[in-house]
């Protein structure tokens, strides 16, 4: 070999590693905590406050968040990777509270953090999490806030779309087509709901759009995924816009499942809707995850389905 073939070939290598380093390499870059840190949990509504090792809060946020599966599925436990792919995304949402003392204080409170359920813990869940123990995902050396919800309807969302995010749309967010699922079950796929005006009118007040006796709610707007994104509410007091996401959950989240609304018309003295999916559409859905472990991918293959720009790697031993 002459000497610029070495040449060439020595510097490639340079360039390959180099590139492995900064991508992360899935392996221990990005950043990293001096050892697993103590979360600080509030448990119920009288500020009652538990602390825990982080580990020990992931198998509960596992338990509360995916569970097991519906009674009538045939199985007990959702599968191993589905699990590990949900841990994953449970410390790193749950590193977003991290304090500059290194402790976690975070809510069970669903519409501020995470559900947390330690009484549903199975021998399942505990494997998944100590299998990934430490293991988050990191985009741009920082720790992503890995948005799950429970599933699609068939079409991830934009951080906009489905939350109302204010801040610039995150680079980790893949707003993508899922595949056929046979998995889901009806309850989740599609839902109905019959809202009364009045209940609608109340919610328009507390987000601050007070509109009187409400007479209409039409769809004005879509995002990307096809979600209603802007809703335009009419009534005695006058008209008002208002996002979707935050009108839903206004309404009530377990009420209203999702945004991507197939029809949306008032009936009487109520709002009538229906529409595809549960829950805010962002990032990793669970029932898609399903269908991915099912198909034989790993946690780490099954997360690269719902983020991109993004690594996997240990923050703590």
């Amino acid at each position: 070999m002459n000497r610029t073939a070495t040449w060439l070939i020595a510097g490639l290598a340079v360039v390959l590693i180099l590139a492995f380093a900064l991508r992360g390499g899935g392996q221990g870059n990005g950043p990293k905590l001096e050892g697993e840190p103590t979360v600080n949990l509030v448990v119920d509504e009288s500020g009652r406050t538990v602390s825990l090792p982080m580990e020990a809060y992931i198998q509960g946020v596992v338990a509360g968040e995916m569970g097991q599966l519906p009674s009538d599925f045939g199985e007990t436990d959702w599968p191993h990777e589905a699990y590990a792919a949900q841990a994953i995304l449970a410390r790193s949402f749950a590193l977003s509270f991290l304090g500059e003392d290194g402790v976690v204080n975070i809510s069970s409170d669903i519409q501020e953090a995470q559900a947390y359920a330690s009484d549903k813990i199975t021998p399942a869940i505990s494997r998944a999490v100590e299998a990934t123990r430490g293991m988050v995902l990191v985009s741009r050396d920082r720790f992503v806030k890995a948005w799950f919800h429970s599933y699609s309807g068939g079409h991830t969302a934009t951080a906009k779309e489905g939350l109302n995010y204010t801040d610039p749309e995150p680079n980790f967010v893949s707003a993508r087509r899922m595949p056929e699922n046979e998995f889901v079950p009806d309850e989740t796929r599609s839902w109905q709901a019959a809202v009364p005006l009045a209940q609608v009118a109340q919610a328009m007040r507390e987000l601050g759009r007070d509109v009187g006796n409400v007479s209409s709610v039409e769809i004005s707007e879509r995002g990307p995924s096809g979600r209603a994104t802007t809703l335009s509410v009419a009534g005695s007091g006058g008209d008002a816009q208002v996002h979707a996401a935050d009108l839903r959950v206004a309404l009530g989240s377990e009420r209203v499942r999702s945004t991507l609304f197939e029809s949306l018309r008032v009936e009487g003295d109520q709002l009538v809707m229906a529409g595809l999916g549960y829950g805010h559409g962002v990032g990793l859905s669970q029932w898609d995850a399903y269908h991915f472990a099912k198909q034989g991918r790993s946690a780490e293959q099954i997360l690269r389905e719902f983020f991109k720009e993004v690594d996997i790697v240990k923050a703590w031993e």
